[in-house]
């Protein structure tokens, strides 16, 4: 029963979206099928180096031992809403409102069902949404140069919505930590890391 309200839920949002800004739902799903008929060329480039999968496994196993300590405890009821925000985040990353030249983009509203997550359950479980996000994303779109910029733009970046469940009593102040922290992730990532591997001469 869930799973139907889910697809229908992901049908009728992707429609709407797509009259919304234009775009022919015959064409969303065919820029569907193509991003999944990708996938598993995307997965083969992370699992290229060992050392990707490990980090990611590693951040995910302390992620869960501090759910641990704070005794989170996830119904199928919070797991079905998860995964409904974490279906509607990812449509809304395909719609793309500007393109950078060296990777990400701006996309309208991906991190909405995750800060709503945070909101509404809490950090831990935003962090967690967020984390799952991050994962989603870099299977979709990888952009990777060193193991650390990838926890910085993908895990981390995203996790750091989660943080807006520190302030759910000012949704203002909640929604700018959350954006300023992700934002503060890429911003290290691009100073640090892509400025390493930029050419002679080209600013980052």
């Amino acid at each position: 029963m869930g799973y139907v309200f889910l697809m229908k839920l992901i049908r009728i949002l992707l429609l709407r979206i797509s009259l919304k800004l234009g775009y022919n739902y015959g064409n969303l799903l065919a820029l569907w099928r193509l991003k999944m008929n990708v996938l598993t060329d995307r997965l083969k480039e992370i699992l290229a180096n060992p050392l990707y999968p490990i980090v990611i496994l590693a951040l995910f196993l302390l992620f869960l031992g501090f759910m641990k300590i704070k005794k989170t405890k996830i119904t199928t009821r919070v797991m079905t809403q998860i995964a409904m925000s974490l279906a509607i985040a990812v449509i809304l990353s395909f719609f793309r409102i500007i393109e950078m030249p060296q990777s990400g983009s701006v996309t309208p509203g991906d991190m909405v069902p995750i800060i709503l997550i945070a909101l509404i359950y809490g950090p831990e479980l935003g962090l967690l949404t967020g984390f799952a996000f991050g994962i989603i994303t870099l299977i979709i779109s990888p952009s990777i140069v060193h193991p650390v910029q990838l926890l910085l733009d993908y895990p981390l970046a995203f996790m750091a919505l989660g943080l807006a469940g520190y302030f759910k009593s000012n949704k203002y102040i909640a929604t700018t930590v959350a954006i300023f922290g992700r934002f503060l992730c890429h911003f290290i990532s691009g100073v640090v890391f892509f400025s390493s591997y930029a050419p002679v001469g080209e600013s980052v």
